[in-house]
């Protein structure tokens, strides 16, 4: 089963965080209270999101984490490549030739190859800033 591990899925909500107060720092402590979250976790995910030029930090007593972009600018796919280093379902799908010596005769490369197409258009195709309206739109949610 393909299955998204809980880095992406929380770099994802934190990335949300950052887009709902983007006149503001947000701190780890903050989106680790509101997402039910470890503190520690999300300070590793940052680092993958700041080394990669995503988020930017500022420190001091009002330092935090701001998105480097427009949320429209960031895509689910990106924030998902970059956290979980791909998201091809099987190796082959990316590269039969040199992940596979039955490339040629594999009745289901074809298939690993279209899944891989239709993961991509979704992810690639719904930004961050559709999940900020998402997020914004839930019945009972209140921006803190």
């Amino acid at each position: 089963m393909m299955k998204i591990s809980s880095k992406g899925r929380y770099a994802l909500r934190m990335m949300i965080e950052f887009g709902l107060h983007p006149d503001e720092c947000t701190n780890i402590s903050q989106v680790a209270s509101r997402q039910g979250i470890s503190e520690k976790y999300l300070e590793q995910i940052v680092m993958i999101l700041t080394k990669a030029g995503y988020v930017k930090s500022t420190r001091g007593s009002r330092g935090g984490y701001t998105l480097t972009k427009d949320p429209s600018e960031y895509t689910v796919g990106m924030i998902l490549r970059l956290t979980e280093g791909g998201l091809t379902p099987v190796a082959c799908a990316d590269d039969p030739e040199s992940q596979c010596d039955r490339w040629a005769t594999c009745a289901t490369l074809s298939v690993w190859k279209q899944l891989n197409q239709a993961v991509s258009q979704v992810v690639d195709n719904v930004t961050l800033a559709d999940l900020i309206k998402e997020q914004l739109s839930k019945p009972g949610y209140t921006l803190m």
